[in-house]
């Protein structure tokens, strides 16, 4: 996400870093280059020329002048500007009534019917009993589509179909969410190519209705200024509480996201990352601009990763790894649970200076490599992972076949997980007599750590 936005303004970030410093003519060159790349992120004209002035009004202060980091200080103030254009804080969810209702709204295509989805589970993982209602009269599939959704996610799903009636329809839900003691009611409603006044207007009817805690519009984020439009027409009709910006990961630019807050008024929720239904989280500004800006996001991470892994299970496995009986069978579990956490271009993105790590396809290469040695592992039997020593030259034979590799990546495998084996069979030994000299060795072999040295290099 942000891929171009990101890699202009790290490399103005360089130049800023450099200034001995700072003068009105060279911030004002840097701050161009930075508007020319709010601009071809589709940022909106008016949202990147106040951005601009505000971020030259304090760079060419006293306080910066005399600073002794002056470069420093600049890139400071873009960041807490970027925060604030992204709206500050995290806008939390308002669902203190009972039954609390949420409207879905926004055009077709903009990937309401799956953003209900995503959210029904966010908040049923936070102890919420969801209901999800299909108010999309027009369009059979978006019943479809929430009804799987539904069973995939075991939350139960109202489904009136040959009922043309939106307000009936909200009637007995209400009376479901009473009756079965629902204290969230979602609704999926219709959406259309574009805005069109019967389309608002059964929205406002069913907005008075139900009168819903939360009226979320839901954008495509690839859109760019459009979507900050649709926004505002939306926002003038029904008064929405908020926004959930979708396909975030396909975009490069992200105007909208930049925009939103500033034009609307209204902050971003939501953010939908990924196709799959746990690629959905809160919006945290501060944390965004970050990831923009090429610092990182180590808070998100560390909380991906405490929801992921299962802390009884870390435990054992560190001390499987401190005694040396880690085995294959074990790595193979360890990779599974680093692909919970997403793509690991989404990872290494979160860690700060990461663009200097992502350099080329590096990433995509880490990402083959490592289905690669899935795909050896388990073309292996039970008995062979937990005791490669009987890997003989046939049985390598048919795990190279079978794995669609060739035998010398199946050897090559083995041998970095002989030395992985011996590396922590040491350090084991070294932290047993740490122990016995009253000291200890901070941090233990736990996590992904136990990879000792990365993963192996296959022959192209």
């Amino acid at each position: 996400m942000f891929d171009s936005l990101s890699k202009k303004l790290q490399k103005v970030f360089r130049d800023l870093r450099g200034l001995g410093r700072i003068s009105e003519s060279n911030i004002s060159e840097s701050l161009r280059e930075v508007r020319m790349a709010l601009l071809d992120a589709d940022v909106n004209f008016k949202v990147a020329r106040d951005f601009i002035e505000r971020v030259k009004d304090k760079a060419i202060g006293q306080q910066v002048i005399q600073s002794i980091k002056p470069g420093e200080q600049v890139v400071k103030i873009i960041h807490d500007e970027l925060v604030d254009l992204l709206g500050a804080s995290n806008a939390s969810l308002g669902t203190s009534r009972n039954p609390s209702c949420i409207l879905m709204v926004g055009l077709h295509g903009s990937g309401k019917t799956t953003s209900s989805g995503k959210l029904a589970r966010l908040l049923s993982k936070q102890g919420r009993n969801v209901l999800l209602v299909a108010a999309d009269v027009y369009r059979p599939a978006a019943m479809d589509q929430l009804e799987t959704l539904g069973k995939q996610l075991e939350i139960p799903v109202l489904v009136m179909r040959g009922e043309t009636d939106v307000l009936r329809i909200a009637r007995a839900a209400l009376d479901q969410a009473r009756i079965a003691g629902h204290n969230t009611v979602l609704f999926d409603t219709a959406g259309r190519l574009q805005i069109d006044e019967p389309l608002i207007q059964e929205l406002v009817r069913l907005k008075d209705l139900v009168t819903p805690e939360e009226v979320l519009l839901v954008l495509d984020s690839a859109t760019g200024q459009e979507a900050v439009n649709v926004a505002t027409h939306f926002d003038k009709a029904l008064n929405v509480t908020g926004a959930i910006l979708t396909k975030l990961d396909g975009d490069a630019r992200g105007g909208a996201a930049l925009s939103f807050k500033s034009v609307t008024g209204k902050p971003i929720k939501f953010v939908g990352v990924g196709e799959k239904l746990d690629d959905f989280e809160p919006f945290h500004p501060e944390r965004m601009a970050s990831r923009i800006l090429g610092m990182g996001d180590v808070v998100s991470l560390v909380e991906r990763a405490a929801e992921a892994v299962d802390l009884d299970d870390a435990a054992k496995m560190e001390e499987k790894m401190r005694r040396g009986q880690f085995t294959l069978e074990d790595m193979l579990e360890q990779m599974r649970a680093m692909k919970k956490l997403g793509p690991l271009e989404n990872l290494v993105r979160m860690l700060p200076g990461a663009s200097d790590m992502m350099q080329g396809d590096a990433m995509s290469k880490g990402e083959r490599e490592m289905r690669r040695m899935e795909g050896i592992i388990c073309a292996m039997t039970v008995q062979e992972r937990r005791n490669p020593n009987i890997l003989n030259a046939k049985r390598r034979q048919r795990i190279a076949k079978g794995s669609g590799t060739q035998v010398s990546e199946v050897n090559n495998l083995l041998n970095r997980f002989a030395q992985m084996q011996q590396m922590m069979k040491k350090m084991g030994k070294l932290q047993k007599m740490m122990a016995k000299m009253g000291g200890g060795m901070p941090g233990g072999l736990g996590g992904m750590g136990g990879f000792g040295g990365g993963m192996p290099k296959f022959p192209r």
